[in-house]
């Protein structure tokens, strides 16, 4: 049984830039950054919101938005380390995590995994 195209139906075709292994894990990344951004509510209407992990090491936090006018981004990056996690906002220096905002980066992990766990056995059983 071939899941791949069950997940996503253009999977593992190349294209221009990208060969396939690499458009297949994009895919996935992209899919489970759409169910990460869903961990706090609904995304509103006009906003971009992704959360995901992007290896085993770092986290990542974006949201996009139209604000009078003028398109607004802003990119978190957390690197789990052995001595703690770090956190980069677009592009600044890295900051220590606080107690609490640490408390909640593992609450959204954890969330995370949860639900990025419950869609791929969803998709696992319809296939």
């Amino acid at each position: 049984m071939n899941l791949m195209p069950k997940i996503f139906p253009h999977a593992g075709q190349a294209t221009d830039d990208q060969p396939p292994a690499d458009s297949f894990e994009r895919q996935l990344i992209q899919r489970e950054a759409e169910i990460g951004g869903q961990l706090f509510g609904p995304v509103p209407k006009g906003r971009v919101r992704r959360f995901f992990c992007l290896d085993m090491h770092t986290w990542v936090w974006h949201e996009e938005w139209t604000e009078n006018g003028k398109q607004r981004a802003v990119t978190t990056r957390y690197e789990v380390r052995p001595g703690g996690v770090l956190k980069i906002q677009d592009g600044g220096g890295y900051q220590r995590l606080s107690r609490e905002e640490a408390a909640n980066l593992y609450r959204a992990t954890e969330l995370y995994q949860q639900r990025v766990g419950r869609e791929y056995q969803r998709m696992l059983q319809t296939a």
